[in-house]
């Protein structure tokens, strides 16, 4: 697939020496030709040129030869610093201004990273440009012991009865809101963020930045956030609401801390204050909360370099939704868990610390904050209980390192009939990933559903999702019994025919309107794992169906198919939720390993 990272500046300069994929290229398509095989792109003029995988290796190791030298001596880290920010403008990785503020913002943190972590420029280059380039054990497997109690028999799950209550639960992820958005400002620039007063105006030939938003390389106004906010406080009531995180814009090589305190500070209020005390929400927390971008440190490290400055104000914003026990665990790692109705409780994962991106994993990456420890025991006593659990996040699963993402698998296998439900973001399209039994890798036995963005970015509507969950009443299964998708139609909003007249202007009340019902669209009698799983035979046989999953999955905007090598990245990404195993599909379905990272890269 390809939710190109645009976003992902983040890990540039300082940053960009760990796995930063190309810039712009958020748009699931899958661009570029290699080994002969040609590919759709719709994004051409999108692009913003950055990969790091499209260095040498002998350039990758002289620059990492290059900081191990330097970090001999704090007093060569400014000249470290600036070396690389020399290399990111002759490499032209992003334009000179851009280069400059993300070395000077990485800076500090990347470099106390390395020299926490035992990295020598063969192991790093061996993650950045591949295994041909070094090797590379820090990563090595390693395993969450799992209690020693016996797995109770597998129910399979049925419908409710006619009449069963059902709980209506609204999804909100990756809001992404741009403080510095500007109408009419240019949405085609050089810098990896546009429609903002910094980005110039546009070109005789093409309309500036709409009212509502804009298809291309930009976030969102605030306006528009309260707009949805507005809708869906009329929509309601909600039984509850899951909100899985990224607040900030992608400027990620101009962001504070303030800043960031801020948007995390207006828009929790801004739900409190449309949503309603009685509503409760629960969180979690994307990459972009912090700053640098994908910068979350394990608990063990204290001072400045910590994640503290985030985690409490976190806690101290979400206070009026959460007990006092999660609380605690957000200050500690940003995770937690809370009961949400009676049979029922929802496990608030922390994914940042699975994600290739976050630097302070070459510290140790075996199990950050022992948060699947803590979800073993989390999801152990629900088990005891006789209680249900709903699992969020933000990035899914299949995205994250590879021994994180086998032991959440594993986990979710022992626990299949306490998980009612997995509920994530990060990509911004509308998709899913399968899980399956271990032993066969043929049983399905549950589903990670990942929502589409309120962001536009990269060239997409705006949208939300409602699921439909078995409810409230002493035998509820509390799976997804349906879900709904809605849009923000941006061509409509911004061009609206004002009568009398003719004349074009944005429309006043813009209309979220629903895109499709997933039952409905798909023709499916449930949502449940078999179902799921006989959609993605059906995509593989008939091709009708795929291409209206691929519209849908781009919530109603995209200019061209997805066919031949595009569709069999797509199915290897759907087909299942562990890392290891989106490898081995896409090497089954006779794709190189390059071609396949270039299918699928998660957005941030």
């Amino acid at each position: 697939m390809n939710p190109f990272s645009s976003c992902r500046l983040a890990a540039f300069c300082l940053g960009f020496l760990l796995a930063v994929p190309p810039f712009g290229r958020s748009f699931p398509f899958h661009g570029g030709q290699s080994e002969g095989l040609k590919f759709v792109d719709p994004l051409q003029a999108l692009r913003v040129e950055f990969s790091w995988r499209n260095a040498s290796c002998a350039l990758c190791k002289t620059l990492f030869t290059l900081v191990d030298i330097a970090l001999l001596s704090q007093t060569n880290t400014e000249r470290v610093a600036h070396t690389v920010g020399q290399a990111c403008i002759h490499l032209r990785l992003a334009e000179e201004h851009v280069c400059r503020e993300i070395t000077e913002l990485f800076r500090d943190d990347f470099i106390l990273a390395l020299q926490e972590s035992v990295l020598w420029p063969s192991e790093a280059c061996a993650v950045l440009v591949g295994s041909s380039c070094g090797h590379f054990d820090i990563y090595a497997p390693w395993n969450v012991t799992l209690p020693q109690v016996p797995k109770p028999p597998v129910v399979p799950p049925s419908p409710p009865k006619p009449g069963s209550p059902v709980s209506r639960v609204l999804f909100l992820t990756d809001v992404h809101w741009d403080s510095e958005y500007a109408e009419g400002s240019a949405v085609d620039c050089k810098d990896p963020l546009c429609c903002r007063n910094s980005s110039g105006i546009p070109s005789w030939k093409h309309r500036g930045a709409g009212y509502w938003g804009s298809y291309g390389k930009c976030d969102l106004p605030l306006r528009t956030v309260e707009n949805l906010l507005e809708h869906v406080a009329k929509d309601g009531p909600w039984d509850w609401v899951y909100w899985t995180g990224d607040i900030p814009a992608h400027n990620v090589w101009s962001q504070t801390r303030s800043q960031q305190l801020n948007e995390l500070t207006t828009i929790s209020r801004l739900i409190h204050k449309y949503l309603g005390p009685e509503v409760k929400v629960y969180p979690a927390v994307g990459n972009h909360e912090s700053t640098p971008v994908n910068s979350f440190p394990p608990p063990f490290i204290h001072g400045n370099h910590s994640s503290q400055w985030l985690y409490n104000t976190m806690a101290e914003e979400w206070s009026a939704w959460l007990p006092e026990e999660a609380l605690e665990t957000i200050r500690h790692g940003g995770f937690y868990t809370a009961q949400v109705q009676p049979g029922l409780r929802v496990a608030s994962l922390n994914m940042n610390f699975c994600a290739k991106e976050n630097y302070w994993l070459l510290v140790n990456s075996t199990d950050p904050a022992g948060q699947l420890l803590w979800l073993v025991n989390v999801l152990q006593e629900a088990e005891n209980k006789g209680e249900k659990v709903h699992i969020i996040g933000h990035i899914p699963p299949g995205l994250c390192l590879n021994s994180w993402s086998w032991n959440y698998y594993h986990i979710f296998n022992r626990y299949e009939g306490t998980v009612a439900g997995q509920f994530f973001g990060h990509t911004h399209v509308d998709e899913f990933q399968m899980f399956y039994d271990e032993e066969t890798l043929s049983r399905p036995l549950g589903v990670a559903f990942i929502a589409p963005s309120l962001t536009t970015y990269i060239n997409l509507n705006p949208g939300f999702r409602i699921y439909y969950v078995d409810g409230r009443y002493p035998e509820s299964s509390h799976l997804v019994l349906d879900y709904e998708t809605f849009i923000l139609n941006l061509t409509e909003a911004n061009y609206h025919v004002a009568p009398p007249t003719t004349d074009s202007v944005h429309d006043p009340n813009p209309k979220w309107t629903l895109l499709y019902r997933a039952t409905t669209a798909y023709g499916m009698p449930t949502l449940f794992p078999a179902d799921w799983d006989h959609l993605t035979q059906t995509f593989l046989k008939d091709d009708h169906y795929f291409q209206k999953f691929w519209y849908l999955m781009h919530k109603g905007h995209i200019s061209a198919p997805c066919k031949d090598t595009c569709k069999t990245g797509i199915l290897c990404f759907l087909h299942s939720a562990r890392a290891d195993e989106l490898k081995r599909c896409n090497l089954q379905s006779g794709l190189s390993l390059k071609v396949a990272r270039s299918i699928k890269k998660p957005m941030c």
